[in-house]
């Protein structure tokens, strides 16, 4: 990517006042860690939940600085060649100021985002999918990666911090994205990572309990999502599922063309199931009838949600439709693997939320015949949202056969306490046939053993993840490299 060099005056937004003298002072580089700071740096003093950047300004001077934007007031001395800038909320104007440094990318390319709990992954790469199969160059921002283009690069975040995110957008326009299709998460939206961005199109999938551990209240977690149409423009279009109860909610007071979707209500985006099976869906969408390779009714919101952000862009329907029923999906999102002789199919699901791992149940469930036993592998997170757990947990045992409880990404967390908060979940009724084995590896072994002909395997939680997180370190770990090995050994 070209380097950038810009005057304070071109960057800093017009309500914040700067000295005459400062204006022409040259940037080369805006960081928000300090230790990313080199000479001609603009340094963001950003308070988070973890660490406050304003306790390193002196480092970020000391490291080259030479300007300085917080919200706090400084302890540290006053250099005289640098130049600090006090703004009411330094989250806010990172976005703002970064947006700005980076020729205002969002503006440069079609940006849409997609919010909500269960969904967002699914829908943006089918978006990313869909758009490189019609010829488009397109950029992907997600939970399991970013690509630009045919470009993979790894994601650590669902959404990037503002300087990484902007940066990464530049990148993109740069390389000639035509779209780019981005997750908006719940801590994006609170921690202000998205503003100065325009987006064309904005999608709501759904919302169920998940991130109590940073939210504090679903209710807060809901106005959170909210966030995201509220701060929408009038020349961008708002889609929302509204068979969610909050769909409509997240549609008050948006600037934005307002576009609505659903399977069960009135709406501008209507589909229809006619049979749904793990084979696949057969559906209606604008009175169109096709067929899909995804199984499961979320699935079927999902590619209804795509088929309206893609006409909203003004894509023709039948071309939509033609290239959406060729596509598989996430990886890690309803993934399946058979295995060759006994037919027994395991599918691997990032479902690590009580209505994510209900949705997923419920279409197995639905869609196995009536022989098919369904055995559950499922654990949960480390130092998350421990209200979930034990809702999990019966979940779990009351859509299985045989459940397995087993560890996620324990994290800081005694993996032997998470498991005790999801059995006080159970009822006696159930515990019976639920076994608990801390060690994944060995979990899933178990329940692949427990299996027989042309039963179903669901490893539920990691989905796309190549590791497990204990006690601060990531190990090497893949749900689906432990089956396959598992399934080539008879």
């Amino acid at each position: 990517m070209k380097k950038n060099k810009k005057k304070l005056f071109e960057i800093i937004p017009d309500d914040i006042q700067i000295n005459a003298d400062h204006r022409e002072l040259e940037v080369v580089q805006i960081e928000i860690d300090s230790r990313r700071v080199t000479s001609q740096t603009l340094f963001i003093a950003i308070k988070g939940h973890q660490v406050d950047g304003h306790k390193y300004i002196a480092n970020a001077i000391h490291a080259g600085a030479t300007v300085i934007v917080h919200n706090e007031k400084i302890n540290v001395q006053k250099e005289a060649n640098v130049v600090f800038i006090a703004v009411s909320d330094t989250s806010k104007y990172a976005g703002l100021i970064a947006h700005k440094f980076y020729d205002d990318p969002s503006e440069k390319t079609q940006l849409i985002g997609v919010t909500g709990t269960n969904g967002k992954t699914s829908v943006v790469t089918l978006l990313y999918q869909a758009m490189t199969k019609m010829g488009y160059k397109v950029g992907l921002i997600s939970t399991v990666q970013n690509r630009i283009g045919d470009l993979i690069i790894n994601a650590t975040h669902t959404t990037p911090d503002a300087i990484n995110l902007n940066r990464l957008l530049a990148e993109m326009v740069e390389s000639g994205c035509d779209y780019v299709f981005m997750e908006v998460s719940s801590h994006a939206i609170d921690q202000q990572r998205i503003s100065g961005l325009k987006y064309r199109v904005a999608a709501f999938t759904n919302i169920s309990h998940d991130h109590l551990d940073y939210h504090n209240t679903f209710k807060e977690y809901i106005w959170t999502k909210k966030k995201f149409f509220d701060y929408l423009d009038k020349e961008a279009t708002a889609i929302s599922n509204i068979d969610d109860k909050r769909g409509e909610v997240m549609l008050q007071n948006t600037s934005a063309s307002v576009r609505t979707l659903a399977l069960r209500s009135a709406a501008d985006y209507k589909a229809k199931i006619i049979t749904d099976s793990i084979e696949g869906l057969h559906m209606i969408i604008d009175r169109q009838e096709i067929h899909f390779q995804l199984s499961g009714r979320f699935n079927a919101y999902n590619l209804l949600t795509v088929y309206a952000i893609l006409k909203e862009s003004g894509l023709p329907s039948e071309e939509i439709l033609t290239v959406l029923s060729q596509l598989q999906g996430a990886e890690g999102r309803f993934e399946k693997i058979i295995h060759p002789i006994t037919k027994t199919c395991a599918i691997v699901d990032y479902a690590h939320t009580p209505d994510a791992l209900d949705n997923v149940l419920q279409t197995i469930m639905q869609t196995k015949s009536n022989n098919q036993k369904v055995i559950t592998v499922i654990g949960c997170g480390g130092d998350r949202d421990r209200a979930k757990r034990p809702k999990m947990a019966l979940i779990a045992a009351s859509l299985s056969h045989r459940v397995v409880l087993t560890s996620d990404n324990p994290r800081s967390e005694n993996p032997e306490m998470i498991l005790d908060d999801m059995e006080d979940g159970l009822e006696s009724k159930r515990a019976d046939h639920v076994l608990r084995i801390v060690d994944r590896k060995q979990a899933i072994i178990k329940a692949i053993e427990l299996a027989k002909d042309r039963d179903i395997i669901l490893v539920a939680g990691k989905g796309h993840e190549k590791y497990q997180e204990i006690r601060g370190e990531k190990f090497p770990f893949d749900d689906k490299e432990i089956i396959r090995k598992e399934f080539n050994k008879s």
